[in-house]
């Protein structure tokens, strides 16, 4: 049975096979008649899916979400931050729905510059990522906001650029550390956007994750590869080999001689051929070893401008920034240039498709276009600390006459173009500038004052100096100007110069009364340094004494004898001399009296010294004697700053009476500016009150300190001046440091450039700022809202900036305004009015009536022990 069953069924096999072959040759034979037929259809099937995956991969990309990213002057990413940043990237990519093809599964990082920030950085992403790019690694010092897309309008001139990895599969690119940050280059490649010219410049990084048949497809190759080269390798040397193993006849009469040759007989030795060596899977794979953080790239630029040539000389600073990246890999534009002819994307068959990609991010990167995080890490944050950005026309205008700005310093940008930075009137609250004499500090207030008073507003500059107003007098020879100067010059020596006056007790303004008090009471003490603690007696014999002559005044002015008014200097009179005092306490009220009465009588004879030694060292300067004790006051601050006069004083020096008198002038300026309270807010014009060497004013520190802190809601600003920072009080110090708008450092000293430079965060180093030339300062502004720098400016100087405004032959007709308006009269005149001026007071106190109460304890004869 068995022999008939095998000999059944073998025939059965070979007629199944036969008929599979006859059908294999069949099927062949019709394929063959009909290749061009299959050939369509195949086309056809392969049409249709790329259509299909190009309208899902449109249909995807068109709901797209955009964040931009702007971090703060202290942004200093690790590398694991950055790490963090790209597999956030890559996970963003690949959020889209199941259908979408793997083109469009992209994130973009686009870095554009249009002249309105050095280089601002957006994420784009599919719209379900929007809740992951919300959230960064970066953490606080990077906000994260939403935005929509970019809306440009069209420009005469654009080019375009493909940029892609060129070397060998594997191969990585430059490893950049991070500092100075790696988008330095292409920062200083755009800083010479000029938004007037219409330039733009955007540099769009596509980033997709890798996918791994395709990684693993490239592997492969690779590996493959590697092993073919080391079959050659090892080819080479056994033919190396080989060669030397033929012996020549010389070679072999000197083996004959070779003594060695003779104890060591036998076979010669046989030379095997060498084996192609094992490949290192690592090695040769380089960045394709792993898949994690492993992404595909492709990087598009286009940069535009109405101006021929500008958007071509962009494109190729662009391209030699990314020149950074030049390692074993590199970073090149796709293209064939032909003399001076480049065929690329600009060209008509390949701009449609770079268009077509920029618009919709669609993702199609050239062969070998694959890159790890750690390679690109400076193209996945943006700009850090270590970058210095540009300071943009955007960002920080530059100075033009009579659009309410402030010169701050010449700045000269990357691009080599030099310009007059300028900050906003409303922007620059209060400044500080410290440095070494000489260098510049009082000559860029000086530009500063001129052109506020160009600008309309007011302001008041002290100087001890004496020079400044002969320095700025021929630009501010203007009609509009000359009703607004006012001259108070305490430097004068001739008997016939001309002097105005001022004098703090004067209520003919209408001052609260207890405001006239204060004011003069606390520069008093402010400048003495006396407290509650440290002196109260005297403290209160100043408050008493101050307050009944400002009554004394009230009662002179009230009857229409503004001339005879009491000034400072009949704070003796009233303390040492009974008669005059009893005359006095006619005009106090019952209470006012009551303190003289009872309290006065027990005071200490050397109490009275402490308040009348200060005051006679005052008048002991006859040109300080004129101008504080004179009745009328031609300087009125609070009147200044509402009718926006320009006040120039000069204090006659900075010893110890020159501080307790610039001590009163800024004690009333806070006076004057905290009165302003009465205006309401739009009415309160700015004015400006700059003081030179501030360390005349370091009695003064809690003065100061209420300036910058109380006076910014009335419109008030001040701009001081000092060359040793640190020898202000800690008080003085702290205020005018915690408010300042602009800050700024010549060369000095180690110990004082150091207060300016600690505020800047290592920005620049105390050896940084000691090493400057005259004229240059390093300087950080506040501009709307936002701080800026610091930066090296070189200073500006009269004559370069207010040159077509020089009236030099009006100098001394302003001179006369100066004097006019102030009220001021010869020295002499002044000197023998402030003399008088007891008298005076006397002579009204005689015949006013006397009041209840006016004889007692206080009005005693006994009193004489006092004068």
């Amino acid at each position: 049975m068995e022999p008939h069953t095998v000999t059944a069924v073998a025939p059965r096999a070979y007629d199944a096979t036969g008929e599979v072959i006859a059908a294999l040759w069949a099927l062949t034979a019709w394929a063959c008649a009909n290749l061009w037929w299959l050939a369509l259809a195949a086309a056809l099937l392969l049409a249709g899916w790329e259509v299909l995956q190009q309208r899902l991969a449109l249909k995807a990309l068109a709901e797209r979400t955009c964040v931009e990213l702007v971090p703060s002057a202290q942004f200093a990413p690790g590398d694991e931050e950055i790490w963090r940043q790209g597999m956030q990237v890559i996970r963003a990519a690949g959020s889209g729905p199941w259908w979408t093809p793997r083109r469009a599964r992209t994130v973009r990082l686009r870095l554009r510059a249009d002249g309105s920030q050095p280089l601002s950085y957006r994420i784009e992403a599919p719209a379900s990522a929007r809740a992951l790019l919300a959230l960064t690694p970066f953490g606080p010092r990077v906000q994260v906001s939403q935005t929509g897309p970019v809306a440009d309008k069209m420009r005469t001139h654009v080019v375009r650029a493909v940029l892609t990895l060129h070397g060998k599969p594997g191969s990585r690119l430059r490893e950049v550390p991070l500092d100075p940050d790696p988008l330095q280059p292409l920062v200083d490649a755009v800083a010479g956007i000029r938004t007037g010219l219409g330039d733009l410049a955007e540099v769009c990084v596509d980033l997709s994750p890798a996918s791994r048949w395709h990684v693993a497809v490239r592997r492969l190759q690779i590996l493959q590869q590697a092993r073919a080269r080391a079959r050659r390798e090892a080819a080479r040397e056994a033919r190396w080999l080989g060669a030397e193993s033929t012996t020549s006849l010389p070679a072999a009469l000197g083996g004959l001689l070779d003594p060695k040759q003779w104890r060591s007989p036998g076979r010669a030795p046989v030379l095997l051929p060498p084996h192609a060596q094992r490949v290192n899977r690592d090695r040769a794979l380089g960045k394709l070893a792993e898949d994690a953080g492993l992404m595909r790239v492709q990087i598009l630029v286009r940069c535009a401008s109405n101006v021929a040539g500008r958007a071509e000389q962009q494109l190729a600073l662009i391209n030699a920034a990314l020149d950074l990246y030049a390692g074993a890999s590199r970073i090149a534009s796709r293209g064939i240039s032909l003399g001076p002819w480049r065929i690329g994307p600009d060209w008509g068959p390949w701009r449609a498709r770079f268009d077509q990609r920029w618009a919709k991010a669609l993702m199609r990167p050239a062969r070998g276009g694959w890159a790890r995080i750690d390679e690109l890490a400076g193209l996945l944050k943006p700009p850090t600390s270590a970058a210095r950005l540009a300071v943009l026309e955007a960002q920080m205008p530059t100075y033009e006459a009579g659009e309410d700005l402030l010169p701050q310093g010449w700045y000269r940008g990357p691009d080599g173009r030099e310009r007059l930075l300028a900050t906003h009137e409303d922007d620059t609250l209060f400044e500080v500038q410290s440095g070494k004499a000489g260098w510049g500090k009082t000559m860029r207030a000086q530009v500063q004052a001129v052109a506020s008073a160009h600008n309309g507003h007011g302001l008041a500059f002290v100087d001890p100096h004496g020079d400044s107003f002969s320095e700025v007098a021929r630009y501010l020879a203007h009609d509009e100007i000359t009703a607004r100067i006012r001259l108070f010059d305490l430097t004068v020596r001739e008997p016939d110069a001309m002097l105005a006056c001022w004098n703090p007790l004067d209520v003919t303004g209408g001052p609260q009364p207890h405001e006239a008090t204060a004011a003069v009471v606390d520069a008093i003490a402010t400048a003495l340094g006396w407290s509650d603690i440290t002196a109260p007696r005297a403290l209160t014999i100043l408050t008493k004494t101050v307050e009944a002559l400002v009554a004394v005044n009230i009662c002179a002015v009230t009857a229409g004898a503004g001339e005879q008014q009491a000034t400072l200097f009949q704070i003796r009179p009233l303390l040492t001399e009974p008669a005059f005092r009893h005359l006095v306490l006619k005009a106090l009220d019952t209470d006012a009296r009551r303190w003289w009465n009872s309290s006065f009588p027990d005071l200490p004879k050397d109490a009275l010294l402490t308040v009348l030694n200060p005051l006679d060292r005052l008048a002991a300067s006859p040109v300080i004697r004129a101008f504080l004790g004179c009745p009328l006051s031609g300087y009125d601050i609070r009147q200044a700053m509402d009718e926006r006069h320009v006040v120039w004083i000069c204090p006659p020096g900075t010893g110890p009476t020159d501080r307790l008198l610039i001590s009163l002038i800024v004690r009333d300026f806070l006076r004057a500016g905290l009165s302003r309270r009465d205006l309401p807010q739009r009415s309160r014009s700015s004015f400006r009150f700059y003081l030179d060497e501030l360390i005349s004013l370091d009695g003064a520190a809690s003065t100061v300190a209420e300036i910058t802190e109380q006076l910014r809601k009335f419109g008030c600003r001040l701009h001081g001046m000092t060359q040793l920072l640190h020898r202000l009080s800690a008080a003085t110090r702290t205020a005018l440091l915690q408010n300042a708008s602009c800050l700024s450092t010549t060369a000095g000293s180690a110990e004082a450039i150091a207060q300016i430079t600690g505020e800047w965060a290592g920005k620049v180093t105390v050896a940084d700022a000691a090493e400057l030339e005259r004229w240059w300062h390093y300087a950080s502004f506040t501009v709307a809202g936002k701080r800026i720098g610091p930066l090296l400016i070189r200073g500006p100087a009269l004559a370069e900036v207010f040159d077509h405004l020089a009236r030099p032959g009006q100098t001394k007709a302003l001179l006369r305004a100066a004097h006019d308006n102030a009220g001021a009269r010869t020295l002499d005149d002044r000197t023998s009015q402030a003399l008088a001026q007891t008298e005076q007071v006397r002579s009204f106190l005689t015949g006013l009536p006397a009041g209840p109460a006016t004889t007692g304890p206080g009005t005693d004869d006994s009193e004489e022990q006092y004068a």
